[in-house]
């Protein structure tokens, strides 16, 4: 009895001793996350999700907590500026959005968190462009695209992103399309990418820009409704020898032949096995990266077959 009775104040002794040893540091500053009660399938996170995202992080989440039933994650949809600042958020576990780490901000959250966010490409996504039915004009140059966002076109469309500032979608036009200029073109802001294509569906003279996850899945019912009540144009081949325009089916982005092609990146702020964790191996693993494939995204870290075929687009 003695000797169980020591054992057990041992093992108590030598747990509180390990607490503080990851809870502190030699500077005696405290380590800004610790092991948590959960684990690689059990307990609950929060993650910040760029909302271009939604349908496709939806599905993920919901065939992983059918596999893991004591794990649950909680997301929360915002631009992805927003997710960004959320890696300073002690409550935010992960963030998934459309760019990873540059250098220099790795060093800031090492310093910060002090330790390293760990980062990676889980698909590629792309910019569809939306129109009206009613529209006759569904075929598109990204010379056209760049006047109408700069004002300079003939066109006379309202162009609607998800927001004006701080998302994803106008980061890409921004950076990429426009090279860094402005915005001087009839732009208007909706609030969501389910709103964009509620504008545009109900107003002939718009134009919007979405991600392909919101309406590239046929077989998602809420997406088949979407793709009836608006038109997805096709825009100039990117990597084509001859003059061929193309719709950001997953061939094309998967062949980079549609021009509007961006990267989807998990940014993982833990520093112990987690549910982070486990979630991150089950996007990057063999039933996440079907997921992503079934959502008409392309998957990065699985081979997809592309056949060529002579077919219209």
């Amino acid at each position: 009895m003695k000797y169980n009775a020591i054992n057990r104040h041992f093992r108590l002794l030598s747990f509180l001793v390990l607490l503080l040893a990851v809870g502190c540091r030699p500077d005696g500053r405290k380590a800004k996350v610790i092991a948590g009660d959960d684990d690689l399938s059990s307990g609950t996170i929060h993650i910040s999700v760029d909302e271009s995202f939604r349908p496709v992080i939806d599905s993920q989440i919901k065939v992983f907590e059918n596999q893991f039933p004591k794990a649950r994650i909680i997301p929360h949809y915002k631009p992805e500026a927003d997710c960004l600042k959320d890696l300073l958020n002690d409550s935010i576990r992960m963030v998934i959005v459309t760019r990873g780490l540059s250098e220099d901000e790795v060093n800031y959250y090492r310093d910060t968190l002090e330790f390293p966010p760990i980062f990676g490409e889980i698909a590629s996504d792309a910019i569809a462009v939306v129109t009206h039915n009613s529209n006759k004009d569904s075929v598109f140059s990204m010379a056209d695209i760049r006047g109408m966002l700069m004002g300079t076109s003939g066109y006379t469309y309202e162009l609607v992103m998800d927001g004006l500032t701080a998302t994803s979608t106008v980061r890409y036009l921004i950076d990429t399309v426009l090279r860094g200029e402005i915005f001087k073109g009839k732009v208007v802001a909706a609030r969501t990418s389910e709103g964009v294509i509620d504008y545009v569906a109900g107003k002939p003279q718009s134009i919007g820009f979405v991600g392909v996850s919101w309406i590239g899945n046929r077989e998602d019912s809420a997406q088949l409704s979407f793709q009836q009540r608006v038109r997805i144009a096709a825009l100039q081949c990117a990597n084509c020898d001859e003059e061929t325009y193309v719709r950001p089916y997953q061939a094309n982005i998967a062949l980079k032949r549609y021009p509007m092609v961006r990267g989807l990146y998990y940014i993982l702020k833990e520093n112990y096995a987690g549910l982070g964790k486990g979630l991150t191996n089950f996007l990057t693993h063999e039933k996440g990266q079907l997921i992503f494939k079934r959502a008409y995204l392309v998957p990065e870290r699985m081979a997809l077959k592309v056949r060529r075929v002579n077919m219209s687009e």
